[in-house]
C-alpha cells in the first residue's frame, strides 16, 4: 500500500494512492462503513496493529472508484500529530570518508524539530544567516506501533513503512556550532513523501537505490545495502534509548556525494535549484529552493 497525506481545497486528509489516483480516508468510511481515526497516526497504528482491520480498509479502498487524481490534490508530508525526527549521521561509509571522519562504532543520534518537516513537492526555505545550503538523500522509517527496548529480530514487526527523505542542512552553522542541531532544524528542512510504501512492499530495506539530483545532475547514486548501521539495528538501538511511537520517523543516513565535499569545490545549493531525492519502490521528492522568510 501507498499510504499518503493531502489536502483538497480546504481539507486536509490522508488516503491511498492507486496508480494515478488517490482514495481519500472520507470515500473508505462510506464504502466499508466505519469511522476511521482523525490523526494519521492512529488510523497507521491501527493498520500496523490490527490484521482485520487492515483487512476491511484495503477492502474498501479498492471497491471506491478511482475519480480523484493524484494531480487534483497537494501531497503534505506523509506523518502527522508533531512526530519525532530522528536522524542518523555517517551511517555510509563512504560519506564518513568523504568527510574525513571515523567511520562510527555505535548510530550517532541527532534529531529534527517536527516544524522542520515539509511536502514532497513543496519549496525549501534558504535562510538569510545561511551561506552554505545542503542536501542529503535518505530512506526514512515511519513507525506503526509504540515500541521500547525491542531487538533486531523484532523491529519489522513495528515498521509501517518507508519513504524518501531530504535532510537539508546548512553546514556553515553545523561546523560553527560543532553539532548539528541548529544547521539542520529550520522550517522545510526536511522534505519527506511523496507517501509512505508499507513494509510489505518493501522485503529487503537494505536493497534500495538512492539518488539525489540537483537541477538534473546526478549528486548521488548508491545503494541502502552500503549503510553501516541497517534498518533493523537502528529501529532496535532506538529503541533503548527513546519510546518510538506511530508516525515517527527515522531518517537513516546519508551517501557519498553531498555538495559540500565535492571536488574540486563545493556544489552549494542556490535560490531556484531544484533538488531531487529518490529511492526506488518508493518515490520521488522534488523541492525548489527559495528565499527564506527569515
Amino acid at each position: 500500500m501507498r499510504l499518503a497525506r493531502f489536502r483538497i481545497g480546504e481539507l486536509t486528509t490522508y488516503g491511498f494512492v492507486e496508480g494515478d489516483y488517490v482514495v481519500s480516508r472520507e470515500e473508505v468510511e462510506e464504502a466499508a462503513g466505519i469511522a476511521l481515526p482523525p490523526y494519521f497516526s492512529d488510523f497507521v497504528e491501527r493498520l500496523v496493529v490490527e490484521q482485520d482491520f487492515r483487512k476491511l480498509v484495503l477492502e474498501a479502498s479498492r471497491k471506491v472508484p478511482h475519480v480523484l487524481k493524484l494531480s487534483q490534490v497537494k501531497l503534505l508530508a506523509p506523518t502527522d500529530n508533531k512526530p519525532k525526527i530522528i536522524c542518523i549521521g555517517l551511517n555510509y561509509r563512504d560519506h564518513a570518508e568523504e568527510s574525513r571522519a571515523e567511520v562510527p562504532e555505535e548510530p550517532i543520534i541527532f534529531m529534527k524539530p517536527h516544524t522542520a518537516l515539509t511536502g514532497p513537492y513543496d519549496p525549501v526555505e534558504y535562510p538569510s544567516i545561511v551561506t552554505q545550503l545542503d542536501y542529503e538523500a535518505e530512506l526514512a522509517v515511519v513507525i506503526g506501533r509504540r515500541c521500547r527496548g525491542v531487538g533486531p529480530g523484532e523491529a519489522p514487526d513495528f515498521i509501517c513503512g518507508y519513504a524518501a527523505f531530504n535532510d537539508i542542512s546548512a553546514r556553515n552553522l553545523q561546523f560553527k556550532d560543532k553539532q548539528w542541531t541548529r544547521g539542520k532544524s529550520f522550517d522545510t528542512f526536511a522534505p519527506m513523501g511523496p507517501w509512505i510504501v508499507t513494509r510489505d512492499e518493501i522485503p529487503d530495506p537494505q536493497n534500495l537505490r538512492i539518488m539525489s539530483r540537483v537541477n538534473g545532475e546526478t549528486r548521488q547514486d548508491s545503494n541502502t545495502r552500503n549503510m553501516i548501521f541497517g534498518v533493523y539495528y537502528l529501529v532496535s538501538f532506538i529503541s533503548m534509548v527513546m519510546t518510538l511511537e506511530p508516525g515517527d520517523v527515522i531518517a537513516t543516513g546519508t551517501p557519498a556525494g553531498v555538495g559540500i565535499f565535492a571536488k574540486p569545490e563545493p556544489k552549494l545549493l542556490k535560490i531556484n535549484d531544484v533538488v531531487e531525492v529518490e529511492v526506488e519502490g518508493i518515490g520521488v521528492l522534488r523541492n525548489t529552493i527559495v528565499r527564506g522568510r527569515v
